[in-house]
């Protein structure tokens, strides 16, 4: 099992979640961050770390949000590393609460 980060955290992309993680599993894109399925290690520190509760288990994936099980694996796959936090996006706050932003993501 690994973890998967979903939807919400397109162009909002809050950091609080790479610094918990003992394995650096985390990849960082333009405005979106994947967890490498390969890295993680199931620890579950970077769910309770995301403030817009956009991390599940890969058994708990809502099923409105299943395309970002291979999203993660593949954007992993093509991003690099992030280990520190950085200051999220300019406007977090408000992209934090919108739904069906997927054509937002930047790959």
């Amino acid at each position: 099992m690994t973890y998967v980060v979903t939807e919400s955290c397109i162009k909002c992309k809050y950091t609080d979640c790479v610094d918990v993680c003992p394995v650096d599993a985390f990849r960082e894109g333009e405005n979106f961050l994947a967890i490498d399925p390969e890295e993680c290690i199931d620890c579950t520190l970077c769910v309770a770390e995301c403030p817009v509760d956009a991390i599940f288990a890969e058994e708990d994936v809502p099923k409105d949000q299943y395309a970002f099980i291979r999203l993660n694996e593949e954007l992993s796959r093509q991003w690099k590393c992030i280990s520190a936090t950085k200051a999220p996006l300019p406007e977090a706050d408000l992209w934090s609460k919108v739904k069906n932003k997927l054509d937002k993501l930047i790959r």
